[in-house]
């Protein structure tokens, strides 16, 4: 089955980059493996003309892409219940619990988002990825939008790529900032460890700009709002860490278990008994991919991140009241 031609021009600052990498930023929605075998197959053209992945293009050219969708979705649907907040038509709004794997990868073959979306709307089959167009860490809350059409689909990525969807995040960081700002800093894989990723330089990374501003300052911690110009895989995991302050329970980024001095045996358990990175995506806002209509929703902390708040409260006001 194909999906509806994609046209699109080449934009000038491609110039002298690989067309199979050229159109990997151009549709962010499809995978480079896919795209490059749809160059060789001929259903990704240059100026109309057929050519290798590995052409280098120049700038300017008209791009004409032919999703080939028969096997986007190739797994069973399974009944996990979702927490869904909207839903019409082309898209759907949910919020994804912490533990629930997005999409099936190596060691997830079953068990993810993906497979539910598929019982939930098994038309969806016909959608790139069941409808998902970005996606939200394992062990990460909060809301995601996922698209119901073809059409939806396309906009959507359109939207994130021209950074048009609005995200807002929560986060409890290890330390004590003083005020907000910005880290800008891109990234890309860690040069040892493919699980991780890390601030690099050069062509190894991607542009990625994180905002964050304190809304309360503990003992040894700060709970932050963090927003995004880009959508870089652990983006905040990574730009936190990269500036000393990383996710309390960040087991890939973290700097370890910190306890203030005299922390009560509440905080100290509630320290050690968080094991997800302490990262809640509580706002999304975007215009509907199709009718127009500006769309805004929340989420309310989950029962974990709400209860190490509270004990990182209760342990600051304890210590002011002991002063």
């Amino acid at each position: 089955m194909s999906g509806p031609v994609r046209r699109a021009t080449v934009p000038p600052e491609a110039a002298g980059r690989r067309f199979d990498q050229t159109l990997a930023q151009m549709f962010p929605e499809y995978s480079r493996s896919r795209l490059a075998a749809w160059i060789r197959d001929g259903h990704a053209r240059l100026d109309g003309a057929a050519v290798a992945p590995r052409h280098v293009v120049r700038g300017g050219e008209a791009v004409e892409l032919t999703p080939r969708l028969a096997a986007e979705v190739a797994m069973a649907p399974q009944p996990i219940a979702l927490d869904i907040r909207y839903e019409d038509a082309d898209l759907l709004v949910l919020a994804k619990p912490a533990g629930l794997v997005v999409h099936p990868g190596a060691g997830n073959p079953a068990g993810t988002l993906q497979n539910a979306l598929l019982h939930h709307d098994p038309a969806l089959a016909q959608v790139p990825r069941a409808g998902i167009v970005h996606r939200l860490d394992k062990d990460t809350s909060g809301l995601m939008v996922v698209a119901k059409s073809l059409r939806a689909h396309a906009a959507l990525a359109a939207m994130l790529a021209a950074r048009e969807i609005h995200r807002q995040y929560e986060a409890v960081v290890v330390g004590t900032l003083v005020a907000g700002g910005t880290v800008d800093a891109p990234l890309g894989r860690h040069p040892v460890d493919r699980l991780r990723r890390a601030v690099r330089d050069g062509d190894a990374g991607k542009p990625a700009v994180t905002h964050y501003r304190v809304r309360e300052r503990y003992r040894a911690h700060t709970l932050l709002q963090c927003n995004l110009e880009s959508g870089r895989t652990h983006q905040i995991r990574v730009h936190l860490a990269h500036i000393g302050h990383p996710l309390v329970g960040d087991p890939l980024y973290g700097g370890g278990l910190r306890l203030p001095r005299g922390a009560a045996p509440a905080l100290v358990e509630a320290l050690k008994g968080f094991r997800r990175q302490a990262l809640h995506a509580e706002r999304l806002a975007f215009a509907h991919p199709v009718d127009g209509r500006a769309l805004a929703f929340a989420a309310e902390r989950p029962a974990d991140l709400r209860a190490l708040i509270e004990a990182l409260r209760a342990d600051a006001a304890s210590a002011a009241e002991a002063r």
